[in-house]
């Protein structure tokens, strides 16, 4: 079995998103790490390798050659090869998706381990939307994997609780923090990292119109010193939102 794992690269966590004056995210100078929720995803497919349940471990990222240093680090985990699609273009979930399928057409994997969610959109779409485009089956928010009988037997996070779900392969499983504890890279495995198989491509090479479907209005800080207000009813919520400009 092949488990193809997308990484993508994000601020570091502890690190407060501060906005330029020209209204984009600060992130020259910043901190990055691989996105919290994509790590889980590939302890969880190392873990499966180990057992003998797979035979290979793809990380995969789309991106600048900055994502190159955390399919490195991808790799001293646990990864036995990774795949860079370089654009320089912001991408939005769909794009990313319709990469993704033309990833997984031509490796041909049995298994995709993504995090639910990126923290610096929290879109939570690219997995959904992988899974469409492949028609395979689908198994989100994942906090507890086993194998029974060749299937994925998966525990998963819904609004009232869990649901148990059990899935042939191939699939797509998108997995939460509370699914384990991604390992550190020790000194040793980054230095074998560098030797590992890292294949650059790109996103021309692939024909897909990323062209965006959606426009970015504004972007802003919030103001975490507000006040709170206690209103009476919904419509006194919808006339405060009005007055503070929060709804237009």
């Amino acid at each position: 079995m092949k488990i193809l794992v997308p990484i993508k690269r994000v601020l570091d966590h502890n690190v407060p998103a501060r906005l330029t004056p020209r209204g984009t995210v600060q992130t020259d100078g910043c901190n990055h790490e691989i996105n919290p929720f994509d790590a889980v995803a590939l302890e969880a497919a190392v873990r499966i390798r180990e057992r003998g349940l797979a035979r290979e471990v793809v990380a995969v990222s789309v991106g600048t050659d900055e994502f190159v240093s955390s399919l490195r680090t991808a790799l001293a985990v646990g990864a036995d090869r990774g795949i860079l699609v370089r654009t320089e273009a912001p991408l939005e979930p769909l794009a990313v998706a319709k990469i993704f399928h033309r990833l997984c057409l031509a490796e041909m994997p049995d298994l995709v381990i993504a995090g639910k969610q990126a923290i610096d959109d929290d879109a939570a779409q690219v997995g959904p939307m992988l899974a469409m485009l492949l028609g395979w089956a689908q198994a989100t928010n994942v906090s507890h994997l086993e194998w029974v009988d060749g299937q994925i037997d998966a525990m998963c996070e819904v609004d009232r609780g869990t649901r148990r779900l059990r899935l042939s392969l191939p699939a797509v499983v998108t997995v939460d923090l509370r699914l384990n504890e991604p390992r550190y890279a020790s000194l040793p495995n980054v230095m074998r990292a560098k030797k590992k198989p890292l294949e650059i491509k790109s996103l021309t090479d692939f024909g897909i119109d990323v062209s965006p479907k959606t426009e970015q209005i504004a972007l802003r800080e919030i103001d975490i010193c507000r006040r709170a207000t206690l209103v009476p009813d919904v419509d006194a919520f919808a006339a405060a939102l009005l007055a503070t400009g929060s709804l237009r």
